[in-house]
């Protein structure tokens, strides 16, 4: 029974210190990324799932870059693990810092490693796709509530679970009605399925003609609902010309959904990909880019 307690003891001698560490790491990498999204870079990584991921509409929130709130809540973190260390040690002014900061420090570590949770459900389920800092950070919020659970000699454990338990619900149930608000709020059409924001740009003559010819000739644009870069290219064509434009829904969940026909394309690889003569564009293409690479020979006074 010694032994147990002494090894204990060293478990809460560096916790506060290995919670800070992973924090840091997670705000460092969540910080880049933010960078890299707000400037339209792309962030390095070593799959292609990763672009795929961070410019899809789970990567937003109401417009708001979703790594931005999660390095906030990384820095959080830090300042919860951290802070009381930089009081003189057996003070009880530090004693009472780390009574407070550790209940707040579990409820922020049980919060973020449910949220990652969902995020890698929806990796599999809707993005089907995989992204290393995505699994980088869920594995760092996981680590951090291991460490805040076993960190600490809890007095009342059962208070412990009661907060874990109220915190993940409360995260969860918050989480799924802000992807619900942000992506799906006037996505909802008479067949059931999603459509994505509404287009807000208007077309001239050459963006109809653009788009009636490219149905024509038998081009295809592979896209997801959810995706802000086929939104972008909607964008472009406008209002009038969306209508005519021959898009195809890839997304299980989406309106008219044609996802056999999307995952037979092998050369997919991203959203929007357009397929045009034979020629697969992934990414969201200008329209004169799209009416040289089908041959269009009407007017090109676009007005987007």
């Amino acid at each position: 029974m010694g032994r147990r307690r002494k090894e204990n003891r060293g478990i809460y001698r560096w916790s506060r210190p290995a919670i800070g560490a992973i924090a840091t790491v997670g705000a460092l990498g969540t910080a880049y990324l933010t960078v890299i999204k707000l400037m339209g870079n792309s962030a390095a990584c070593p799959v292609k799932g990763c672009d795929q991921v961070l410019t899809s509409a789970y990567a937003d929130v109401f417009g708001i870059p979703l790594t931005l709130f999660g390095c906030l809540a990384y820095l959080s973190m830090v300042a919860l693990s951290l802070g009381p260390l930089a009081i003189k040690a057996d003070s009880k002014q530090r004693q009472n810092l780390e009574d407070t900061t550790w209940p707040l420090l579990f409820i922020g570590a049980t919060g973020m490693m449910v949220f990652s949770g969902y995020l890698m459900y929806l990796l599999a389920t809707e993005l089907k796709a995989a992204c290393l800092y995505c699994i980088a950070s869920a594995s760092f919020t996981f680590l951090m509530f291991l460490l805040t659970l076993l960190g600490r000699q809890w007095e009342d454990q059962g208070a412990l679970v009661f907060r874990g338990i109220i915190m993940g619900m409360v995260t969860l149930v918050a989480t799924i009605g802000m992807y619900s608000i942000s992506i799906n709020g006037p996505a909802a059409t008479a067949s059931g399925g999603n459509t994505g924001p509404a287009v807000t740009s208007t077309s001239g003559s050459a963006e109809v003609a653009l788009a009636k010819h490219l149905k024509e000739v038998g081009a295809k644009m592979y896209g997801a609902y959810w995706c802000p870069h086929c939104f972008d290219q909607k964008q472009l064509f406008g209002q009038e010309a969306k209508k005519y434009m021959p898009y195809i829904e890839c997304a299980d969940d989406g309106a008219d959904s044609q996802t056999a026909l999307c995952q037979s394309v092998t050369e997919i690889t991203g959203f929007p990909t357009w397929e045009v003569n034979g020629q697969f564009l992934p990414g969201t293409q200008s329209l004169a880019t799209l009416a040289e690479a089908s041959g269009y020979q009407g007017p090109t006074d676009f007005k987007n």
